[in-house]
This record gives structure tokens, C-alpha cells and sequence, in this order.
């Protein structure tokens, strides 16, 4: 059992870790504050292949495995979540369901440009009165020839605004429940397809979040992703890998939040010495730093477990519940540690503390992922 990094991964982290306190570190509160999604960060962002991480290189991809990926993913979050949000939901949600479950024809036509960079990717499932219960959908998709009809909308979509290639799930036959539904590609600029209301939120706020409203959109009906009433089964699939980088997310988000506590602790004085010499302060940094690396383990098992080609429903799901959990803890600690400066914008505290709630509700809220550990848990005794 190796609980390390080998020197290629190390290498990752460290460009990656360079090009976040270079390229981002700098623009973080004022993305932030704008609501401002840094388009200009795509040309760069695909330049260190981090648009096609774990897509082989014949099809544009940096062809890295999924302890690589968690490590990006969390060398992102610890400078800014916004950041490691779509690098996420694009090579996890989007372009990984085309890659798992498309024809040649779709990888080539659209994992591609996706991995490249060149496009960028949206992942709709969710709606407006259906979450966490997506069996409640309610977009439709009504064969007509060599098109299915789309009609209904989607809720907090990442780059639903920005995207170039949406995979949209629909129902194409309601009697069956979870397996009416099917996926389909759409393409930007599709009739029918607006993206709609950008959400005002609390954090994370330099990632796009907006609706998706499809009225009479046609897709010609090679666009179907995988098979017909499918479309929920492998959006399943597709979100046991996906939880591997929300946790990934969180866990950067609470070494972040963490790093600045520690430095804090360091320059604040109180009654004449560095607060860092407290008990007080001291045990809490502690119990952060026990808890963020407790996370870690949890965030690499279901990495490597993916890697070697493991079912990960169970593991992504308790690396996702426990390192979202903790990265609201840890961020709300720092925050503690800083006192009155920790409610403020002129330190970076309130901010981990925003972005972390995020990873607690999305890609299945902490109730969700209990269930999912439970139901893994019974259905093996």
C-alpha cells in the first residue's frame, strides 16, 4: 500500500499548484465579486491539457488517471473552487458521459474539441422540481422522424450560458420510471435551446450556474447517448466518478482554508504573542489538519480505486460525504481563527467558507450520499 505520489504526479501538482497562484490567485476576488467567468482562463487551461485530463491522447486528452485528476482538481479549490467547479463539471459530467457511453462517431465529432479545449462542455440533469429526486423529471423528448423534440428546462447547470456541447437527459418514455429516460447531445446554437437565468449565489461565484430552456428542440436522432431509456442508469454511473472530484474540490477548498489559518495564527498577536502559541488555536489547527488528511485518504482510495477499474459507488460516495463535510468545518474554523478579519473580504476565510457549502449539495447532497453508502453497505450483508 503507497500512500504516495510518484514523481509524475508530483510534477503535475506542482505546475498545476504554480499556474493556480500565478494565473488565478491574483483575479480570485475580483471574479468573485463580479460574478466575472474568466473565458480567458479556457486558452490556458487547455494548454496544460487540464480540459481533457482523463480522455485518452488519441482523442485530444492528457490521458492521466484519476489520482492525477483529484490532484488538480484540488490544487485548483485551494486557490479558487469557481475554477476547479468547471474544470470538474466539464471532464466529469460532459464530456466523460460522451466518452463512456457514445459511438466512435460522437467521441471523434465531440470528445475532441471538448478535451482540447477548443469547446466547452454542460452536464443537465437536474431541474426545477427535481434534484436530488431526478426520477421526477420532467423534460420530454417525443420521437418524429430521425429527430427527437426536446421540451423542458433545467436548473443550476454549470456553463449553461457558456457551453458549446450540453448533454441533456429527457424522458422519452414515462411509464417506465428511471428507465424512460435517455441522454441526448446538443449542440449550441440548436433552435430551441436558451440558456436561461444566471443564478446570483453564495459562492462560488466566478463559476457560470444558470437554467436551460429547450422548446421544440430538435436533435437528429443519431445524437441519442447510448441507449434509449438508459440515459438515468448511466448518469449514475457517470456521477460515481463525478463525486471523486466534488470531494477532490472540497478537500482543496479545506487545505486552502486551512494554509490561510495557519498563516493567520502566525501574524495575529494577542496579549503580546502570536495566537499560533495558544492552546486554543493550536488544538484546532490540529483537529484541521487530522481531519483535512482523514479526507485525503478517503478522496485517493476512491481515485486509485477508479484507476484500477473498481465499482466506486460506495468509496466516491463516502470520499464525497466526508471531505465536503470537513471542508465546511475547516473552512468555518478558519474563519473562527481569524476572528473579526475572518468576516471580512480583506482575508481570504469568508471565502473557502462560501465555496465549501457548495460541496455539501452538489452532484448529491450529504442525505444522498448517506443513502447511497447505506444502500452499498446493506445489499453486501
Amino acid at each position: 500500500m503507497d500512500f504516495e505520489l510518484t514523481e509524475e504526479q508530483l510534477q503535475v501538482k506542482r505546475s498545476v499548484r504554480q499556474f493556480a497562484e500565478s494565473e488565478i490567485a491574483p483575479h480570485v476576488m475580483e471574479w468573485d465579486e463580479a460574478q466575472h467567468f474568466p473565458t480567458e482562463l479556457l486558452p490556458k487551461l487547455a494548454e496544460l491539457n487540464l480540459t481533457g485530463i482523463i480522455f485518452p491522447e488519441e482523442y485530444g486528452g492528457a490521458g492521466m488517471g484519476y489520482i492525477s485528476y483529484a490532484t488538480i482538481i484540488e490544487e485548483l479549490a485551494r486557490v479558487d473552487g469557481s475554477i476547479a467547479l468547471g474544470v470538474a463539471a466539464h471532464n466529469s459530467l460532459c464530456t466523460n458521459h460522451i466518452y463512456q457511453f457514445g459511438s466512435q462517431e460522437h467521441k471523434e465529432k465531440y470528445v475532441t474539441p471538448l478535451a482540447k479545449g477548443d469547446h466547452l462542455g454542460a452536464w443537465a440533469l437536474t431541474e426545477p422540481s427535481s434534484g436530488s429526486d431526478a426520477a421526477g423529471m420532467r423534460t420530454t423528448a417525443v420521437k418524429d422522424g430521425d429527430h427527437w423534440i426536446i421540451n423542458g428546462s433545467k436548473n443550476f447547470i454549470t456553463h449553461a450560458t457558456y457551453a458549446n456541447t450540453y448533454v441533456v437527459m429527457a424522458l422519452t418514455d414515462r411509464s417506465k420510471g428511471n428507465h424512460g429516460a435517455s441522454a441526448f447531445i446538443v449542440e449550441r446554437g440548436t433552435p430551441g435551446l436558451t440558456p436561461g437565468k444566471k443564478e446570483n449565489k453564495l459562492g462560488c461565484r466566478a463559476s457560470d450556474t444558470a437554467s436551460l430552456i429547450l422548446e421544440d428542440c430538435r436533435v437528429p436522432a443519431t445524437n441519442m447517448l447510448g441507449k434509449e431509456g438508459e440515459g438515468f442508469v448511466d448518469a449514475l454511473k457517470i456521477l460515481d466518478g463525478g463525486r471523486i472530484s466534488i470531494a477532490a474540490m472540497a478537500l482543496g477548498i479545506a487545505q486552502g482554508a486551512y494554509e490561510a489559518a495557519i498563516k493567520y495564527s502566525k501574524e495575529r498577536k494577542a496579549f503580546g504573542r502570536p495566537i499560533s502559541e495558544y492552546q486554543a488555536i493550536q488544538w484546532k489547527l490540529a483537529d484541521m489538519a487530522t481531519q483535512i488528511d482523514a479526507a485525503r485518504l478517503l478522496v485517493m482510495r476512491a481515485a486509485a480505486h477508479k484507476d484500477e477499474g473498481r465499482a466506486v459507488t460506495k468509496e466516491s460516495a463516502m470520499a464525497k460525504l466526508y471531505a465536503s463535510e470537513v471542508a465546511v468545518k475547516v473552512s468555518e474554523e478558519s474563519v473562527q481563527i481569524h476572528g473579526g478579519y475572518g468576516f471580512t473580504k480583506d482575508y481570504p476565510a469568508e471565502k473557502y467558507w462560501r465555496d465549501s457549502k457548495l460541496c455539501t449539495i452538489g452532484e448529491g447532497t450529504s442525505e444522498i450520499q448517506r443513502m447511497v453508502i447505506s444502500r452499498e453497505l446493506l445489499k453486501n450483508l
